[in-house]
């Protein structure tokens, strides 16, 4: 950071905070430097822009103006150290991405083990978390592309497109009796032992919300376990213990194995978004714009997924 941004952003954070002391603990800097660098600012302009009393800090008209105007500085140098930092990274080829967990677990591994071989000279560097932290680092610059599931909020700065729509499918054992069965009602569905994640779960929270809008009340449901993860659910369904509602991407190995069948609800299709985050004021490297592009063809993705079509699944034997 150079000399004149950082007194800039001293600036910046004595005037919202009102306060110099408050304004030191959180730059980690002294009180009397902090003094310093307002006082090197007005004496460089020639204007004074803070009344200092017992109680604080209140900018001077001169003081207001400058505000309003170094936030846009702040911004506009941020902006050009991120693409400056961005066409550095685009002669090393890497790509940080970060995914959410069923993504990272049963979608990310298969296309970057695909996009090694063809494309063996990008670096890329994966973080697996929750959609909250995907989307801060990505606003915060430390990921480049984040990839998550499920109904996103919006928030400035965040660009989000969908790239798939996950279909949530009923999973029953092999040998249940719907084995051999194309789909059930809804009605049918709440006589089964149902085996859920937890509450609070991205996963369960789209089932719920679909059953309701199709006038199903999941409190109908027998749940009969909450599992903290989607493998424990595979594998308590598999040992014949109830059904799920679970992602399609999740079980395919399961369904080649003849492990879990997969049965359809129906004239009710359970799906959500799988989306791609990126930053709307960072500039795209050119391997960036090639893995999202990747992302979008929906034919190649399914190759490298091994789906056929997501509604094939376990249909066969």
């Amino acid at each position: 950071m150079s000399i004149l941004e950082q007194q800039l952003q001293v600036f910046k954070e004595v005037a919202e905070t009102k306060n110099i002391t408050l304004a030191a603990k959180k730059l980690h800097m002294s009180q009397p430097s902090i003094s310093v660098q307002i006082q090197n600012l007005e004496q460089g302009y020639g204007a004074k822009f803070l009344d200092r009393t017992n109680k604080g800090v209140s900018l001077t008209q001169a003081g207001e103006v400058f505000y309003s105007h170094i936030c846009e500085v702040l911004e506009i140098m941020r902006d050009a150290t991120g693409k400056i930092k961005d066409l550095a990274e685009d002669q090393r080829g890497s790509i940080y991405v970060g995914a959410t967990l069923t993504i990272g677990e049963y979608v990310l591994p298969h296309i970057l083990e695909y996009l090694f071989e063809v494309r063996p000279e990008i670096d890329f560097r994966a973080k697996i978390a929750n959609t909250e932290i995907i989307a801060r680092d990505v606003l915060e610059k430390r990921i480049h592309i984040g990839l998550v599931e499920g109904p996103v909020a919006a928030k400035k700065d965040l660009i989000t497109q969908d790239f798939w729509q996950d279909e949530l499918v009923v999973v029953a054992p092999y040998h249940h009796a719907w084995a051999n069965r194309s789909a059930i009602s809804l009605a049918e569905l709440a006589e089964e032992r149902m085996i859920t994640r937890e509450q609070g779960s991205g996963t369960r929270r789209v089932m719920e919300l679909a059953l309701e809008e199709r006038g199903f009340d999941p409190g109908r449901l027998n749940v009969t376990m909450e599992l903290g993860s989607t493998q424990a659910v595979k594998q308590v369904v598999a040992a014949g213990l109830g059904i799920a509602i679970i992602s399609a991407l999740t079980v395919a190995q399961e369904c080649r194995r003849h492990q879990l069948r997969v049965v359809k609800i129906k004239d009710c299709q359970l799906s959500r978004p799988l989306s791609v985050f990126t930053h709307a004021k960072t500039h795209q490297t050119k391997d960036e714009r090639f893995f999202i592009d990747f992302l979008r063809d929906r034919i190649q993705l399914e190759a490298v997924l091994g789906l056929e079509s997501q509604s094939a699944l376990a249909l066969a034997d």
